[in-house]
């Protein structure tokens, strides 16, 4: 009776052992995303949120997939490229549109001031995420993007339409908020404040100038490096967010902490707002991206470089 008794707390002891050592790697890489941890949890969606709310006349869903909307998309889902955020008659490239041309464009889907906004991509959230940028420099103020996006909808069995929906006219209103923007000038008086951390989100090999993707390569001087998919992980073959405690802790260990304003920027600040997005949902106030980016720092024969 005593050896079978041992046997017993031996087993439980295993099984709780192999529980901890899965809850503790299951942390290490930032996975079991839960959205409701976030500071500005209502930012970020999860399957079941669309779902009760794919029918909703106050909610439009926009797809930004380069790719696959009319094999398949969510129900009411909008598609939108967003190619069509860059200006083509910009000196650089990349370069968000004016006002009036955003607004025109997001009308033209739908978009309207009162509605709330769901963003959704293959999962990763970077073209999501530039679209919520230009939303919310732009003046909306109710913009969300679906966590894992369709890639998610797929693994969670929700049902897939594969009809293409047309929108009505939307009322957007553009109006552009200066507080949200970094220019060339303003990131250049910028490079040795205390207060402002210059943040670059391209590859390690761009940041090093081994890549180079305009004239001269390399890095604003004092810039920390993260990359933008740094915030991402895999969930059962889902691109998801990493953790709240996970992504606090990636960004202050490299000084990038709340009390600072942050200028993130990467080649054509589509990057650099997947990161705006991340820090904004961790609930940083002052995230200025440069719009500019690489395409234009690099570009400009004066500007400081280091590599």
């Amino acid at each position: 009776m005593k050896r079978k008794a041992l046997l017993f707390i031996a087993i439980i002891l295993s099984i709780l052992l192999v529980a901890c050592g899965q809850s503790e790697s299951s942390s290490s890489n930032g996975s079991n995303t839960d959205e409701s941890s976030y500071e500005n949890s209502e930012l970020l969606v999860d399957t079941e949120w669309v779902a009760n709310h794919v029918e909703d006349d106050a909610v439009t869903f926009i797809d930004t997939r380069r790719e696959g909307y009319e094999g398949g998309h969510l129900p009411e889902a909008i598609p939108f490229s967003t190619g069509e955020l860059s200006d083509e008659a910009a000196e650089y490239d990349g370069i968000l549109v004016d006002a009036d041309t955003f607004a025109e464009k997001m009308q033209g889907i739908g978009v309207n001031q009162e509605d709330t906004i769901v963003i959704y991509d293959d999962g990763s959230s970077l073209s999501a995420a530039r679209l919520f940028y230009a939303l919310e420099y732009y003046g909306h103020e109710n913009v969300k993007i679906y966590n894992g996006g369709f890639t998610a909808w797929l693994n969670d069995g929700e049902d897939v339409s594969t009809e293409t929906n047309e929108a009505q006219t939307g009322d957007f209103v553009a109006t552009a908020n200066e507080e949200k923007v970094c220019d060339l000038n303003t990131l250049q008086a910028s490079i040795d404040d205390e207060n402002i951390v210059v943040l670059d989100t391209r590859s390690e090999e761009e940041y090093t100038g081994e890549e180079v993707r305009a004239e001269r390569g390399g890095h604003v001087p004092d810039a920390v490096h993260i990359e933008w998919s740094d915030a991402i992980t895999d969930e059962d073959g889902v691109s998801k967010f990493k953790s709240a405690e996970a992504l606090a802790e990636m960004y202050e260990d490299k000084g990038v902490t709340k009390d600072k304003t942050v200028i993130p920027y990467c080649q054509t600040n589509v990057r650099g707002a997947h990161t705006y997005f991340t820090l904004r949902l961790l609930g940083y106030d002052s995230v200025k991206p440069y719009e500019g980016s690489w395409a234009e720092y690099g570009n400009v024969s004066d500007t400081k470089i280091e590599n």
